[in-house]
């Protein structure tokens, strides 16, 4: 059977710089970008598929569209009446981004409201994955909703991945977003947090004591990113290699987390899902935007 992965969160408008200050749109989101080099890389031998909240506007209907054409499996997509899709900009200062973003009336936020629609949509999971941000843009009730959608699909045998990318503007409060982070680690199978997040908000000394704070949570397996410095996981260390003529950071740890969990759901072990997840997020790095090209991506092996 093939296996089926579910990417739970928000996808967005995108406006990336191109030249003459003019601005490319494209679509983009953290686990969604996740999903798309999944679908890329893995082909045929996996469904991937995004489950996320749309408007019914013509921008909603082509990026439903895209999607299709680029192999994702839509089925988790619902329609909204009265919300569209965010929108963020980007603006780079050498290959550094930053983003502006229009997000509060984004119709993801209400991914969550059904909770019998959602379960429908992780029903015959093999992963899930999600994120501190698809955490963040849902109302308390709603991360509730999600939570027990989690823990039903994970007891009929999903494993849930789940990168912490925190972003602090998204949520109320520093207490509320470290409960939170917290509160959903005991559903979590693959965690794939990165160090300087870590640091800034749970006060973490260095990527090992990061790797030890999730194992104590009951993480099974973790691998702690760390820019250019080492991948950090329960064997050691792993040293990245370096990556020349970058051109825009944006995605590259949404493009390691696809290279790891495709490789893990081949079959490959910790180590070389590791580097597949470098070698996917090198190619992010040396192409504008959140995604890389179609002719730039190979199967993975």
């Amino acid at each position: 059977m093939t296996p089926k992965l579910c990417a739970i969160g928000e996808a967005m408008i995108e406006l990336a710089p191109v030249e003459g200050g003019l601005y490319a749109r494209g679509f983009a989101g953290d686990t969604f970008n996740t999903a798309w080099h999944m679908a890329q890389v893995l082909g045929p031998r996996a469904r991937v598929g995004m489950v996320t909240r749309l408007g019914r506007d013509a921008l909603s209907d082509a990026f439903a569209a895209e999607m299709v054409a680029d192999g994702l499996d839509v089925s988790g997509v619902s329609r909204d009446d009265h919300r569209r899709m965010g929108l963020y900009l980007i603006e780079l200062d050498g290959v550094e981004r930053s983003f502006h973003y229009w997000r509060e009336t984004s119709a993801a936020r209400h991914l969550a409201d059904d909770p019998q629609a959602l379960e429908a949509a992780l029903t015959g999971a093999s992963l899930i994955h999600l994120s501190g941000i698809t955490l963040a843009i849902l109302a308390p009730p709603a991360r509730e909703t999600l939570f027990s959608a989690l823990a039903r699909t994970r007891s009929q045998g999903a494993r849930v991945s789940f990168d912490p990318n925190i972003r602090a503007r998204l949520w109320p409060s520093p207490e509320e977003l470290r409960q939170t982070l917290t509160a959903i680690l005991p559903l979590v199978d693959i965690a794939l947090p990165s160090f300087d997040d870590e640091e800034t908000h749970f006060g973490d000394t260095s990527p090992e004591a990061t790797l030890k704070r999730f194992q104590a949570a009951g993480v099974t397996e973790v691998v702690v990113k760390n820019g250019a410095g080492p991948v950090t996981c329960h064997a050691g260390q792993i040293e990245t290699p370096p990556v020349s003529e970058i051109r825009d950071t944006t995605g590259a740890g949404d493009a390691f987390n696809a290279g790891y969990l495709a490789a893990r759901m081949m079959g490959h072990p910790v180590d070389r899902a590791i580097r597949a997840g470098q070698a996917l997020s090198s190619v992010v790095l040396r192409h504008p935007g959140a995604r890389a090209p179609k002719s730039a991506l190979l199967p993975l092996d």
